[in-house]
């Protein structure tokens, strides 16, 4: 029989390969990270929306999922118009730097309800953490019978592990980021990623 040990392992390898990769949510957490600015917030919203996802997912929750295409599809059409909406925000900070001082600290200070909102939206607005977490980590759990909960609390683990270490990690950056120069180009790629992904989502 599988030990717990194992199985958390497992979830902890399979979660981590799904997370960790270049999208909205870890640009946004990144960002953030570089600005000093609401991260623990921000990371505590990230790892407990995957936790209630996953736990979702291994309960169950991923066949109702499957078996509701429409509520994917509105979320799509959600999601791609907030990101290419953002990315052209992105892409106007990389353009316009009126104010040096501010886009040294990359922009303007950001409110913690508009911070809290976004990542939120990027979170939530995403079909493909529904797709990752309630159907694929759902389905590769029951493959894990009596041990699933352990393999989804390894899941869980890897994601807050590594949105803890991105949003507090991202200061080591800031030394690169004192210029002005290297906040427009982050949002240029910021920009570019944002507006693919969500005219990927369109297509």
């Amino acid at each position: 029989m599988e030990s717990p040990a194992a199985a958390a392992l497992t979830g902890l390898l399979t979660g981590a390969a799904l997370i960790i990769a270049i999208g909205a949510q870890n640009a946004y957490v990144l960002r953030q990270g570089i600005r000093r600015e609401h991260v623990l917030p921000i990371v505590a919203i990230c790892a407990l929306s995957d936790a209630v996802l996953i736990i979702a997912g291994v309960g169950g929750m991923g066949a109702l999922v499957a078996a509701a295409p429409g509520l994917i599809t509105a979320v799509k059409w959600l999601g791609a118009a907030f990101l290419i909406a953002y990315g052209l925000l992105a892409a106007r900070r990389a353009l316009h730097a009126e104010h040096l001082d501010a886009a040294a600290n990359g922009g303007g200070p950001v409110p913690l309800r508009t911070a809290i909102l976004t990542v939120l939206a990027f979170t939530w607005l995403n079909p493909h953490v529904y797709l990752d977490t309630l159907v694929f980590l759902g389905s590769v759990a029951t493959s894990h019978a009596g041990q699933r909960w352990w393999f989804a609390a390894g899941a869980a683990g890897a994601s807050l592990l590594w949105f803890t270490g991105l949003g507090y990690g991202a200061r080591l950056l800031a030394p690169v980021f004192a210029r002005p120069m290297a906040w427009r180009v982050l949002d240029a790629v910021i920009a570019v990623v944002m507006i693919a992904l969500g005219i990927s989502l369109l297509r």
